[in-house]
C-alpha cells in the first residue's frame, strides 16, 4: 500500500493541511450550544438608541423596522436567526429580558432551534 510521504517534498503539505484542519475543526466543533443572556436586537446590540424608550421597546421597535433578535452575552453579541413563530412570540415576550437559546452556533449567529424565557 502506498502512502504519500511529504517528507521528501519540495511543497509545505505539512502546513497546508494542518491549516485547513485548523479551519474545519471549529465548524465542525460548533453544533448545537445552548447560551444564556439578554434579547436585544442585531441593530442596536447592547446599546439600545437613546429617544428609543426601555430597551424592550426598542428591540421591538428595531425588529419591526426590518432588524433580528439578537442574544447579548457578555461583550458578544449573537444574531438569532429562524421563523418559527413560537420562538419569535418568546423572543418578542422577552425583548429587554434573558432567554436561554439553544442553536446552532457559527460565528455571530445563532440558527435557533429553542428558546425558553431565562430564570
Amino acid at each position: 500500500m502506498a502512502a504519500f510521504d511529504v517528507s521528501h517534498s519540495n511543497h509545505d503539505w505539512g502546513s497546508r493541511c494542518s491549516a485547513s484542519l485548523f479551519v474545519y475543526i471549529p465548524a465542525m466543533a460548533a453544533g448545537k450550544q445552548t447560551l444564556t443572556g439578554e434579547v436585544g436586537d442585531a441593530m442596536c446590540g447592547a446599546k439600545h438608541m437613546p429617544g428609543e424608550g426601555t430597551a424592550a421597546e426598542c428591540t421591538r421597535t428595531c425588529v419591526a423596522h426590518g432588524s433580528k433578535y439578537a442574544l447579548v452575552v457578555g461583550d458578544k453579541i449573537y444574531t438569532l436567526n429562524t421563523s418559527d413563530k413560537a420562538v419569535l412570540a418568546l423572543l418578542d415576550q422577552q425583548a429587554g429580558k434573558k432567554a436561554t437559546i439553544t442553536g446552532t452556533v457559527a460565528g455571530t449567529d445563532i440558527d435557533v432551534s429553542n428558546a425558553v424565557a431565562a430564570k
